[in-house]
């Protein structure tokens, strides 16, 4: 595997998963499908211990989940404007005050597109009661890598085959000039929220 051989090796270990899931909730970093993928991988390649990495990418996922939340609580509902386009901040408030323990539920057990780092930031900004939405997330996040690493333990030679696929190589490096782009774009955005001046009434 050259690709994840080679400049993703980090990401193929238990403290690389921990670090990428993480990430993966935080604001800045933007790898669809990232975590999941090392997450199948690291199960399908190690039985043994497939359990453990749904584990690793739950705690991850969580302290970037907790950093994201922590910022759209000291920005308030204000700052989300900044952060988050007009239409979708609505229908996110939208969700937040009205679909209650599903709206905590559904974000953090789809995968991308669905915006999961908006959906956190908005939580923050309503004051969500934290310990009932860091209990389901938990729970969710759970449940989406756990089933992952059981699908990979149980087809996990076929899975690698297909990792090691020249084809799956070459969507691995589009995933990653996909990250870069959005990476880039999302520093952008922060960045210039943060010179926005708040406008008078």
């Amino acid at each position: 595997m050259q690709v994840f051989g080679g400049h993703l090796a980090f990401f193929l270990t238990w403290w690389g998963a921990l670090v990428l899931a993480a990430l993966d909730s935080s604001m800045l970093f933007f790898l669809p499908f990232g975590i999941d993928a090392v997450v199948i991988y690291l199960a399908a390649r190690n039985h043994d211990l497939f359990w453990l990495y749904p584990v690793l990418a739950t705690a991850g996922s969580t302290i970037g989940a907790a950093v994201t939340y922590w910022i759209g609580a000291k920005g308030g509902e204000h700052g989300l404007e900044r952060l988050i386009p007009e239409r979708r901040l609505e229908r996110l408030r939208t969700k937040v005050k009205d679909a209650g323990a599903i709206a905590f539920a559904v974000p953090a057990l789809l995968p991308p597109p669905f915006p999961l780092t908006p959906f956190i930031l908005t939580c923050g900004a309503l004051a969500v009661d934290r310990a009932r939405f860091f209990l389901t997330f938990v729970a969710m996040r759970m449940l989406r890598f756990g089933i992952e690493g059981l699908l990979a333990r149980r087809y996990g030679k076929g899975i690698l085959r297909v990792v090691q696929s020249d084809q799956f190589q070459a969507v691995i490096i589009g995933f990653i000039v996909i990250a870069v782009a959005g990476t880039v774009v999302s520093g952008i955005v922060l960045w210039r929220s943060t010179r926005r001046r708040p406008q008078l009434a």
